[in-house]
């Protein structure tokens, strides 16, 4: 995992203290890769602790569900959110009070006494780590504005691969703390993370924004506060609906309508957007490549959430063990990030990937309560193939299609999408494994992960404006739109 990550780390140009005039700022990396990890390291350790926070709290998977709901919900809101203010402000501030918060929701959790409580530490959580990846984009894209070169290819590929090597080391850490001491210490492991963010975000990451518009300042004018506050109306409408679609409340989705056409309304009179919906409208690849997140991340966290708990419950592991079979998944992923990172281009990294969840997919029906673990073992083998290709193709697609002076809020759009995809999964999860996680809820659950795996493929097929990135990775990319 780690020699992977450095085999990356070492194709990026070598640089001194300061990093070089015509390079790479190598420095960046740390508080790059650490706050871009916050997200995933909480999104992993959860999938192996649901079980037992159940048993402790006496919450069925269908409550449990609300642990992985509550984060994403927060992030999916604040993503973009967060993204805008760096593209206004600069990435120090927002990520230094991200990692803060971060913190403090790690001590909230650990301290928690109800699930109540714990599902608002997540809250805390998800708004806390959403502003490590955005900081990411937005340091990569002025790096490239600073220099008058694209930055490294590696530089992306180095994001994707540490997102998953926490990915790696999550389930099985998890599993781990958890035997050490408890659930607890899955929520209390922040309070380092958030510590090492502070220290290298405040050592490395620019005191003032890399780039400035023209008047030579950034103001809270800027700020398109009705935009943003009728886009998390909305959204916050949809998730609670997709959480519980057959729970009576024909409210939300009216209710997500309305904020949604008074969000557009909005921003096609706004001086200064929060969302560019005209330049979003008239960008139909980007908006294809977030719908192609949704539907990817929705068959990823089905996997990870569904068929982690399918491993405890159905077929009677522990959660250390059933942290060691999540292993290769990401393991396999790394390896497949790292030896394709270098080339930029996308559609055959999308088609292989949806061909390899297709695959995965059909290999759950194959699964009984009495299964070998090597049966076990050969569905996260095969899923790691997908892993590997989706999340970097993905990034590198978003990076080439948005528009550079919004990359921050581009950026936090696609996890968005992701976050969405997250939410879709656990509702179905909840659905389809109700009050226990039994073979049959795991069978039903993999038709809807086939279904999502085939609608995936055919939007990447039928998408001929991804030949163009990576056909010519000499070139540099327009950044006007």
């Amino acid at each position: 995992m780690t020699g992977s990550l450095a085999r990356v780390l070492r194709r990026l140009r070598p640089g001194g203290a300061k990093g070089p005039a015509d390079g790479f700022d190598r420095r960046l990396l740390a508080p790059m890769m650490l706050g871009s990890a916050l997200n995933p390291v909480n999104s992993s350790i959860i999938s192996v602790s649901l079980v037992p926070i159940g048993a402790a709290l006496g919450a069925w998977p269908s409550r449990t569900a609300w642990l992985i709901s509550a984060l994403y919900l927060a992030t999916a809101i604040g993503q973009p959110v967060v993204g805008r203010l760096i593209d206004l402000f600069g990435p120090r501030r927002l990520f230094l009070a991200g990692t803060a918060l971060t913190g403090v929701a790690g001590v909230v959790g650990m301290l928690a006494p109800d699930l109540g409580v714990l599902i608002v530490a997540r809250v805390l959580l998800g708004f806390g780590t959403c502003s490590g990846y955005p900081a990411a984009m937005y340091l990569i894209r002025s790096e490239a504005r600073r220099t008058g070169k694209e930055s490294p290819a590696g530089v992306l590929t180095a994001l994707a691969v540490t997102t998953q090597t926490i990915a790696v080391i999550g389930p099985s850490l998890g599993g781990l703390l958890i035997g050490v001491g408890g659930w607890r210490a899955t929520l209390a492991v922040n309070i380092p993370l958030a510590a090492a963010g502070l220290y290298l975000g405040a050592r490395r990451i620019p005191a003032t924004p890399a780039s400035r518009r023209d008047d030579g300042r950034h103001g809270v004018s800027d700020l398109d506060l009705p935009g943003m506050g009728l886009f998390s109306v909305a959204l916050v409408c949809l998730l609670l609906f997709l959480m519980n679609p057959g729970g009576g409340d024909w409210y939300l989705p009216v209710l997500t309508l309305a904020a949604a056409a008074g969000f557009t309304w909005r921003e096609l009179r706004a001086r200064q957007p929060f969302i560019d919906v005209r330049v979003l409208g008239g960008n139909l690849p980007l908006v294809a490549t977030y719908v192609r997140a949704l539907l990817c991340y929705v068959v990823t966290y089905a996997f990870l959430y569904g068929y982690t708990q399918w491993t405890e419950e159905g077929r009677g592991l522990s959660a250390s063990q059933a942290g060691l079979v999540q292993l290769p998944l990401f393991t396999i992923a790394i390896v497949v990030s790292t030896l394709t990172g270098r080339h930029q281009a996308v559609r055959g990294k999308l088609l292989v990937g949806a061909v390899g969840q297709i695959a995965a997919c059909s290999l759950l029906f194959l699964l009984h309560a009495d299964s070998p673990v090597w049966m076990l073992l050969a569905v996260v083998i095969v899923l790691g193939i997908p892993q590997g290709l989706n999340g970097l193709a993905l990034q590198n697609a978003v990076y080439h299609q948005a528009d550079a002076e919004r990359i921050g809020s581009s950026a936090g759009l696609l996890r968005t999408f992701g976050y969405l995809g997250a939410i879709v999964a656990s509702a179905a999860n909840g659905a389809f494994f109700g009050r226990h996680v039994d073979t049959k809820g795991l069978h039903h659950l993999a038709w809807f992960m086939f279904a999502v795996s085939i609608l995936f493929l055919a939007l990447t097929v039928a998408d001929r404006s991804l030949r163009r990135i990576g056909a010519a990775e000499g070139e540099p990319r327009h950044t006007d739109r």
